[in-house]
């Protein structure tokens, strides 16, 4: 097939979630296929730093997308009946090198990563080609969850702006969403759970689940010396990420510091959020930012935590951590969209603060039992969701 991938953001270097997840799809079906990539990029570095992508594909980059201020952002949220992520990466640069491609070549499937691309899919109807999308996640599900979890906390402005900002994004989403569903060939979801939330708006869309992967070749459990570190890796702006962090650090982790005052929790992660950073003592709460490579980190962690309370999809941070056998607790939303998981054989649940702090607690004071959890996730992940198992998936739903 000749396939034209369409992303809002450089896949290259693979390190925050879509990233990774647009890699390693590129990377596998420009295996057997003739692939463009048509990437966003926000600068000139992000542009250079993306040349290895040109030995597995025909690269083309456009800077962008223009950047919008809050004001911006503010109005359309009232005036325009799109969702924000239907704006945001709205540029006369792109559209204008996608049309030229669309023009020049005989694409049989255009690919675009995320809803965020989704417009482009809907400029191109008019064209003899497979439209297809992957979906990260059911996006008004997650609007959803975040515009619920603001309401229900006590009333401040903070909580009363973020809670209306995503009880708009929620109903114009879902609106953005169903027509996409309705009028695309394919679109590509990573788990059951989304699958059924999209089926909600659209129930004859063209669903086909391909899930997130590791690489269990480079995620390898390593020995390292014990730390007392809790670690959290994810893109540390992310909203979910940003409201998981700081409920397990104002509720979790004093519970588990009466006990274990040694352990200290450490964030690993892009463009950490103010009020993470303002997290940071040098000494109960370690900021770490950006690494260059996790699996040192993972190796020695007392425990990965993933606290999630929004989102949806699944996680491909904790698919790397499992790949690296480390002890992991997560809430169930935070282990959603991976199927077979099971607590107390692969990692451990938990969905209060008092349940996560005994779990963490079980983990540090059990060790032989933290590395037999660590053993079997491995094995459970690299059974059946390693890149090259996902690949083929993507091909036959393209193919479809």
């Amino acid at each position: 097939m000749r396939i034209l991938m369409l992303s809002p953001y450089p896949p290259y270097p693979p390190r925050g979630g879509g990233a990774l997840r647009i890699y390693h799809l590129l990377r596998g079906l420009a295996a057997r296929h003739a692939v463009t990539l048509l990437s966003f990029a926000p600068d000139e570095a992000a542009a250079a730093a993306m040349q290895p992508l040109r030995d597995l594909a025909e690269v083309r980059i456009v800077i962008g997308p223009p950047a919008r201020s809050l004001g911006q952002r503010a109005l359309t949220t009232l005036a325009s009946p799109l969702p924000d992520m239907a704006l945001r990466n709205a540029s006369p640069a792109y559209s204008a090198a996608f049309a030229e491609l669309l023009a020049s070549a005989q694409f049989e499937v255009v690919l675009a990563e995320s809803i965020e691309m989704a417009p482009y899919l809907l400029q191109a109807r008019k064209h003899r080609v497979r439209l297809a999308l992957d979906e990260f996640n059911a996006e008004y599900l997650l609007q959803r969850r975040a515009a619920l979890n603001d309401l229900r906390r006590a009333p401040r402005p903070k909580a009363l702006i973020g809670g209306g900002y995503s009880l708009i994004q929620w109903f114009k989403l879902a609106a953005f969403e169903r027509r996409v569903l309705q009028t695309i060939d394919r679109v590509l979801v990573v788990s059951a759970e989304d699958a059924a939330a999209l089926r909600r708006l659209a129930p004859n869309a063209p669903l086909h689940l391909v899930p997130n992967g590791v690489d269990c070749s480079h995620f390898v459990p390593q020995a390292a010396p014990p730390s007392n570190d809790l670690v959290f890796i994810g893109t540390l702006d992310y909203r979910p990420n940003v409201d998981a962090v700081l409920w397990f650090a104002h509720e979790v982790l004093p519970h588990i510091r009466r006990h274990h005052p040694a352990l200290r929790l450490r964030l690993i992660g892009r463009r950490p959020h103010p009020s993470l950073r303002a997290l940071h003592d040098h000494q109960t709460i370690i900021v770490t930012g950006e690494v260059d490579d996790t699996r040192p980190a993972l190796a020695a962690a007392a425990a990965v935590v993933i606290p999630m309370r929004i989102g949806g999809g699944s996680r491909l941070k904790l698919l790397e951590a499992l790949a690296m056998a480390a002890p992991v607790v997560s809430t169930s939303m935070g282990a959603e969209g991976i199927p077979g998981l099971r607590n107390g054989e692969h990692l451990l649940l938990a969905d209060t603060p008092a349940a996560m702090a005994a779990a963490v607690s079980r983990l540090v004071t059990d060790r032989p039992f933290a590395q037999r959890l660590g053993q079997a996730g491995r094995a459970f992940v690299c059974a059946g969701y390693d890149w090259a198992q996902i690949v083929p998936r993507l091909e036959a739903a393209l193919q479809a």
